[in-house]
């Protein structure tokens, strides 16, 4: 009979849990000095491991090694004949209730009546009390006493997801561990060991996507690697997984195109942000979802501004978190601020309307419009220094008759000074001309949409796409991963607008040249192999054999 893969790949050894190295380490030390708890208290999101790590436990407690004669130990044997029964879900002296169904005081009592009996077979006698926040303020009252002074041959193990719900009388007569979400780079090698294990080719972006899918949860993950098995398995049972199809089973809508998303809506760019919605909509995507996962961004942008070092996130992969960190260095925390008031203002709205996406687009065009209006303490000094007021409409390609550089953009919107603050509030933009020239090479293109503020599409342009061929006002590039299939129309578009060259913009098959980060990566590499070949770098490096080249300036 066919076992699911969390269940089949189930630890059954602290060897065999990933990610949770701080307890790991902790249990090693207590069950080495003997210093073993008579409690432990488990919390995590679900499907990190808490259910599992205390059977891990209570095998730990109970091996007696194969020669019959161990210890407590934090690397069962697995063949004596506690860890067997253990591990089997059968050992007399191994409890193990569901909170989740028996929530009264009478189930807890059955447990405090059975406790002053000694185990039968084992070492020690083990409650393992999953969903444990589930009990009612009675069970736990009674539990109290018992879980304070138990016998000596008695452990308790909790599991719960909801740490909050938990009286504080409890957890402090437990030793707490909280397992954390497991980085979406380590959970994606554990999900390509466990598809090499099934003999199934699984390459690092369907990995990663379902790693950044399952949110951190080892379970969530193997489920859905499941799922994605018996999805892309053909009948002559050949196995191959693709993202793009992997996309679309797990109903997501590309991050990337939701980076895409907002940084519309942080420009002004109306038209261009109801067109990407209404694509999203088109392919199935939920408008309530939409507007969690905009405001899930834009709170991950926001710290991102406030403090680079956080970038790092196991929610996101690589590419949104280097999406995010532009987007991050290209808008200002006002904006954000303001977007994520009206977002948060916008999901009240939606939980009422008859419309949802009707609610969403209009939630758009609200922070679109917003986007480029001063601060009020802004307002308040443009109009006592005279300064030219923002216009009334929201920035786009045809309208906005002047730049803001990004330093000053919440301090004034133009250092042309006005008669007055009246006529500085009367005066109307006037449209942009196009001021720059037809790029001659593909770097030409790329800097343009840096200098633009283009920050999607120019990442986009640097990561994503290899150059195949180029000659003025046509281009063709290769994607190397999966993209919004409007991004060619798009860069198409802005390249229209800023030149005086009608472009074309193709995306082909045809594998092209490196590119420019990959080319930028090859030339730090070849920097650095030159510094280190270097007399005065070896002469240091002898004397000082753990040093590691950070930083060099080239002597021009």
């Amino acid at each position: 009979m066919y076992r699911v893969l969390a269940r089949k790949y189930r630890p059954s050894t602290f060897d065999d849990l990933i990610g949770q190295e701080v307890l790991v380490r902790t249990l090693t030390n207590a069950f080495a000095s003997g210093r073993i708890a008579h409690a432990f208290m488990l919390t995590g999101i679900r499907g990190i491991g808490k259910t599992t790590t205390a059977r891990i436990i209570a095998r730990g407690l109970n091996c007696i090694g194969p020669d019959g004669n161990g210890g407590a130990t934090t690397t069962p044997c697995g063949v004596c004949a506690n860890c067997v029964a253990i591990g089997e879900d059968r050992h007399v002296d191994v409890i193990e209730m569901d909170a989740a169904s028996r929530t009264g005081v009478d189930d807890i009592r059955d447990i405090i009546d059975s406790v002053p009996y000694a185990p039968v077979n084992a070492r020690y006698k083990i409650y393992i009390i999953d969903e444990v926040h589930m009990l009612s303020k009675n069970a736990f009252n009674a539990l109290l006493k018992t879980l304070e002074e138990p016998p000596p041959y008695v452990k308790f193990i909790f599991a719960t997801t909801e740490i909050r719900k938990i009286p504080v009388t409890i957890i402090s007569r437990c030793q707490r561990f909280d397992l954390r979400r497991v980085e979406t780079s380590e959970l994606a090698r554990h999900l390509q060991n466990v598809a090499g294990k099934e003999s199934i080719a699984l390459d690092d972006a369907c990995a990663q996507l379902i790693a950044v899918a399952a949110e951190g949860s080892v379970r969530d993950s193997l489920s859905i690697l499941d799922q994605a098995i018996a999805m892309h398995t053909n009948e002559q049972g050949i196995t191959t997984i693709e993202v793009a199809s992997l996309r679309g089973m797990l109903g997501l809508a590309d991050k990337s195109t939701l980076f895409t998303l907002l940084d519309h809506v942080l420009s002004g760019k109306s038209e261009e942000a109801l067109t990407l919605t209404q694509s999203m909509q088109t392919a199935g995507a939920d408008g309530l979802q939409l507007l969690h996962d905009l405001i899930e961004i834009t709170h991950y942008i926001s710290r991102i501004a406030a403090a680079p070092a956080l970038a790092r996130d196991v929610h996101y992969g690589d590419h949104e978190q280097s999406l995010a960190s532009h987007l991050a260095s290209t808008h200002t925390m006002g904006k954000l601020a303001r977007c994520w008031q009206l977002l948060l203002k916008g999901l009240e709205e939606m939980r009422i309307a008859t419309h949802p996406f009707a609610t969403l687009e209009m939630l758009l065009l609200r922070i679109a419009y917003t986007a480029n209006l001063p601060t009020p303490a802004a307002l308040i000094r443009a109009l006592e220094s005279g300064e030219q007021a923002l216009p009334s409409k929201p920035q786009s390609a045809q309208t906005l008759s002047f730049e803001v550089p990004a330093a000053r953009a919440e301090a004034s919107y133009s250092s042309a000074p006005a008669r007055s603050a009246q006529q500085a509030l009367a005066v109307q933009p006037q449209p942009v001309q196009a001021s720059f020239a037809s790029p001659e090479n593909f770097h030409d293109v790329v800097a343009l949409f840096d200098e633009k503020r283009e920050a999607i599409l120019h990442a986009h342009l640097t990561h994503d796409l290899q150059l195949v061929s180029f000659t003025t006002g046509q281009i063709e590039l290769h994607p190397i991963s999966y993209l919004a299939p409007d991004i060619a129309v798009r860069i198409q578009r802005r390249l229209n607008e800023w030149t005086d060259t009608r472009w074309s913009i193709r995306f082909v098959d045809t594998a092209g040249e490196e590119t420019i980060a990959q080319r930028t990566e090859k030339a730090k590499a070849q920097a650095v192999e030159y510094a280190l070949a270097h007399p005065r770098a070896q002469e240091f490096l002898q004397h000082f054999a753990d040093a590691k080249l950070v930083h060099f300036t080239p002597n021009t």
